[in-house]
């Protein structure tokens, strides 16, 4: 009985020792998962957070816009486009303005020499001296056909005189008009080898062709001037983005070789048929054509706001990416010494004026304060 009595006493103890003993190491590991985790958190101190000048914030609701992404180039109207070139063949004698001058409607641009204007200018002056006679010609005729003196012969014949010289005094008058040649001039006897071209619009020259002494014919480009005072962006949107865009809708756009300054402008108008490489023309006119010195030609990039949502958003700069892993630090703990961080990964969206979209927070709220400046210098190297 005793034997039984002594070792039922010896179970219990052996018992009591083992639970002790397996409570006491749940309690080291616990205690220890507790001091890794402190571990895990990231210090600042008050000195290194002001001293770096880093920052807390909140998370906030804010608008982001969807956008179509798209390039294009700073273009202007047709109207505001002019090619020069000459009414007929001939030499040119003086070619004064260079690239870059700036020209006024119906300056002269440069002369042409040729001797067939002399030509043109004396057959214009006889039929214009001709044409008195036969006029009176065809008016006697006219009289004494209606007095039954004259043959119908020869009043036809003087009708058809005076008509043709009519046809061909009209003609030549046009030619010399289009030579910019006063008829007038060429009437009192001023006759000239030499014509002038007047700038057809106000603007700036752009390209010239020729020199001195060239020969150009009427299909020669003689020189381009374009007018800058109303310009445009000219995008071209794939197809797959098309169905998307409507009159209206806002467009961001910089030009990335000159600026990185943004510039706003709206779509005008959207092309109506899809060109050889999948694209459609997109015509937008700028909000404040005088804000930068823009030229004719520049490369754009350009964005196109298709709608507006809102999200949950963080400055860009609270968020490090590291392998497609996007993280931010929340802060745990604030004492007298400093901050305690802990990492927090995230997934993000668009970015838009400096903030990004949270599409999932992980647990994070609004009240949590993050730090928003500073980050990267933290986990970036990690």
């Amino acid at each position: 009985m005793q034997r039984i009595i002594y070792n039922i006493l010896t179970l219990s103890l052996l018992i009591t020792l083992f639970s002790c003993g397996e409570k006491e190491s749940e309690n080291g590991k616990s205690k220890k998962q507790q001091e890794e985790t402190v571990e895990r958190r990231l210090f600042v101190s008050k000195a290194q957070f002001k001293g770096s000048k880093m920052k807390l914030g909140n998370i906030e609701s804010m608008s982001f816009p969807v956008t179509v992404k798209t390039t294009g180039m700073i273009d202007v109207p047709p109207e505001n486009r002019a090619v020069v070139n000459a009414t007929r063949g001939g030499y040119i004698k003086t070619v004064p303005l260079l690239i870059g001058d700036k020209v006024q409607k119906g300056q002269t641009l440069l002369t042409i020499e040729n001797p067939e204007f002399i030509t043109l200018q004396q057959d214009y002056m006889e039929v214009n001296e001709k044409l008195g006679f036969l006029k009176a010609e065809y008016e006697r005729q006219k009289t004494m056909m209606e007095e039954n003196i004259t043959s119908q012969k020869s009043f036809l014949q003087a009708q058809s005189n005076y008509k043709t010289a009519v046809a061909s005094y009209n003609g030549l008058r046009k030619q010399l008009t289009l030579l910019n040649i006063s008829p007038s001039q060429v009437e009192s006897g001023n006759i000239s080898s030499v014509v002038s071209i007047y700038a057809p619009i106000s603007g700036s020259i752009t390209k010239v062709n020729v020199t001195r002494g060239t020969y150009v014919s009427p299909a020669t480009s003689i020189m381009e001037i374009i007018d800058n005072d109303h310009i445009h962006l000219e995008l071209s949107v794939f197809e797959k983005d098309i169905m998307k865009l409507k009159k209206g809708q806002e467009i961001n756009f910089r030009v990335p070789e000159s600026s990185a300054n943004v510039f706003k402008a709206e779509v005008h108008l959207i092309g109506t048929a899809i060109e050889e490489n999948r694209t459609i023309k997109v015509h937008a006119h700028l909000e404040d054509e005088k804000e930068a010195n823009f030229l004719t030609g520049m490369f754009v990039e350009a964005e196109i706001i298709t709608e507006i949502i809102e999200a949950n958003a963080i400055a860009e700069t609270a968020v490090v990416s590291q392998e497609n892993i996007h993280s931010l630090l929340k802060l745990n703990e604030e004492t007298d010494e400093g901050y305690y961080f802990d990492s927090v990964s995230v997934q993000v969206g668009n970015t838009y004026e400096g903030n990004i979209a949270l599409t999932s927070m992980n647990e994070l709220t609004k009240e949590d304060k993050i730090l928003t400046k500073g980050t990267f210098n933290l986990i970036g190297g990690e």
